[in-house]
């Protein structure tokens, strides 16, 4: 499948918009507009496009292909809250509800704090970043059973040290922060996904190359929501939701995806 949306004529008929609590899905000439007005602590908001159904996943991308999204948001990324972003997932689980099946991703994210997932050694847990995720990589399956095991040791720094680089390996994990400058102004953001590399650029420049990719179909995936999540090696879990009490916007300009 190869898409080419620049927004100017209406809403290409693949994608699949989800409107939940204050969020909404707004085109203008020449954009797209994934916006919370407004949010507040007690209710899931979210404004979100997608190349599948959200209630019957089936996924239609995978590699060799190449994704050119040009997007910003309106908001300093100081004063940005919940999370957002664009790329490829197999939507391992409903908001408000924990992983249904082991995750993968290749994306662009964004969270703010709370927001904190430090799965990449030195690299810390909120931010914006380009980031892969395979928890159903072969090397994976193994080290499940020691997992209780694992959360435990890992809370002692001299074997996370040692240990943690092992896990990363086996699930996938690949990260490299991006300036969160880069958010105010419309930038091109490129993700080359091949069968044994996956290249993450920032108008032409390489950001981050990881040769674990994943290799399973995925789905693409744009949005802004108002929910945060934890997730550590040291065993923390959670989430929940946060307050919006400005205006704020995640603008694409143009969404690309073509197969090589």
């Amino acid at each position: 499948m190869n898409i080419h949306d620049q927004f100017t004529t209406g809403l290409d008929p693949v994608w699949q918009i989800t409107e939940t609590g204050q969020g909404g899905v707004v085109r203008r000439h020449g954009s797209l507009h994934l916006s919370l007005p407004t949010a507040d602590a007690d209710t899931y908001s979210n404004a979100q496009i997608t190349s599948y159904d959200p209630k019957t996943p089936k996924f239609q991308f995978k590699a060799p292909l190449r994704m050119t999204v040009t997007a910003y948001s309106s908001l300093h990324p100081s004063d940005l809250k919940g999370t957002a972003g664009f790329g490829f997932w197999n939507h391992p689980f409903e908001p408000g509800q924990w992983w249904r099946f082991r995750p993968q991703s290749l994306w662009f994210f964004f969270g703010a704090p709370p927001n904190n997932m430090p799965l990449a050694d030195g690299i810390p847990g909120h931010g914006w970043k380009a980031a892969t995720f395979d928890a159903k990589r072969k090397r994976a399956i193994p080290l499940l059973p020691l997992a209780p095991l694992g959360v435990i040791l890992m809370r002692f720094p001299a074997l996370y040290r040692l240990l943690w680089p092992i896990g990363q390996s086996a699930i996938g994990v690949n990260e490299a922060v991006l300036d969160p400058k880069l958010l105010n102004s419309e930038e091109v953001y490129t993700l080359e996904w091949l069968p044994d590399t996956a290249r993450f650029l920032v108008d032409g420049k390489l950001v981050l190359e990881t040769k674990r990719p994943p290799r399973d179909a995925l789905g693409f995936i744009a949005w802004m929501d108002n929910q945060y999540r934890i997730v550590t090696p040291q065993g923390e879990f959670g989430g929940g939701l946060v307050e919006v009490p400005r205006p704020q916007s995640l603008v694409l300009s143009e969404i690309k995806i073509e197969e090589l």
